[in-house]
């Protein structure tokens, strides 16, 4: 049998790159995740929605060109940089290498992305936001004390793994940035975390028109461990 949320006509060694999403289905009028994934929201919505807590997607599936989209116009700054501290950064200051870590706390490389997996989606408190003019930036301090999504996080804390989900990036150890909106449907999850190896991701945005790339191939090494895998820095 095929593992939790993957159907068994899906090439999982294409689909952790974002190369094929012949298994997603649509939720709502434009997200779209694994039916196991979909089934598990929807049940945590309802119960949600029942706490007095509006949780709808931001984000879902990205396939790889949509990544590579958001990639290349950060690099040209065309969208902003953040530090870990959700500081925005001046781009033209950047030597290249600052500005492959720079992109990698905030956006995943084309290829790398959980995003990509159909398991993985990004949440916040419509209603909440709407009520206070409509705003919404997703940072922190939209899911801290004081913000609109503040109360949604705090039930997620408590009521997430009910539904088989978590958050990968509930800890900033330098790699990745906390995300208190992203979450994984870990038992789907786990096939495709199997999959990611080096020399694929190598060979993907290699044969892509990727701003930055002989930078982010030559850096790889340690980008992969420290981004990908999400094992930050290593003591």
């Amino acid at each position: 049998l095929p593992p939790a949320g993957k159907p068994a006509d899906m090439n999982l060694e294409k689909a952790w790159l974002g190369r094929d999403d012949s298994a997603l289905i649509n939720i709502g009028e434009q997200h779209r995740l694994l039916p196991a994934v979909a089934e598990a929201f929807n049940a945590m919505q309802q119960q949600a929605r029942e706490a007095g807590q509006d949780m709808q997607i931001v984000s879902s599936y990205r396939n790889f060109d949509r990544q590579l989209s958001i990639w290349n116009r950060k690099w040209r700054g065309e969208l902003p940089l953040y530090n870990h501290q959700g500081e925005q950064l001046d781009a033209a200051s950047l030597a290249d290498e600052e500005k492959v870590y720079a992109i990698l706390i905030w956006s995943a490389l084309p290829g790398g992305s959980r995003h990509h997996w159909g398991t993985d989606l990004d949440v916040y408190d419509k209603a909440s936001v709407d009520a206070c003019g409509g705003q919404f930036d997703l940072v922190d301090a939209e899911y801290r004390p004081g913000g609109p999504c503040y109360a949604l996080a705090q039930w997620m804390d408590k009521h997430l793994a009910d539904f088989g989900f978590s958050r990968p990036f509930l800890q900033d150890n330098g790699g990745v940035a906390t995300e208190l909106w992203h979450l994984t449907h870990r038992s789907s999850a786990a096939e495709f975390e199997a999959r990611r190896n080096q020399q694929a991701l190598y060979e993907c945005p290699s044969n892509a028109p990727m701003e930055g790339k002989s930078t982010v191939l030559a850096m790889l090494d340690e980008l992969f461990n420290r981004f990908v895998l999400n094992l930050g820095v290593q003591q």
